[in-house]
């Protein structure tokens, strides 16, 4: 037999959750450790993007090591050589891009400061995916 139901008061407002809130969405997985390494074209996209909203949902800024990049999943990991200097940089891809034809990474300006490709604007570079 089933509990008798409590009574409820009348003439009062009675606030009654429903259901708990759906979890949030879990992050993008960084993409997995045996990923091959990607060659192409860097460039950097800098100041007039300060503060700008990106792909991720976290703003961008110019100081910090991050990137876009077409595909690799977001919140990822990965280290970008450049083919010239063989001087290299670990970044977080939050964005998307880059646009331009024949390019494969975006770099934040502190990411292209660090390759020595600030001067130039564009260097070759090997992308290669980090673990977790």
């Amino acid at each position: 037999m089933w509990p008798k139901p409590p009574t409820m008061p009348r003439g009062q407002i009675v606030i009654v959750a429903l259901e708990p809130p759906p979890p949030a969405p879990p992050e993008e997985k960084p993409a997995p450790k045996s990923a091959p390494a990607q060659t192409g074209v860097a460039s950097w996209y800098g100041d007039e993007w300060q503060g700008r909203i990106t792909a991720s949902g976290k703003p961008f800024d110019v100081r910090k090591l991050i990137a876009a990049h077409r595909t690799l999943p977001l919140n990822s990991r990965v280290r970008v050589t450049n083919l010239e200097t063989g001087r290299s940089v670990e970044v977080t891809i939050i964005d998307r891009g880059p646009y331009a034809e024949g390019r494969v990474i975006d770099l934040s300006k502190a990411a292209a400061m660090k390759l020595g490709m600030v001067k130039e604007g564009l260097a070759p570079v090997r992308i290669q995916s980090l673990p977790g």
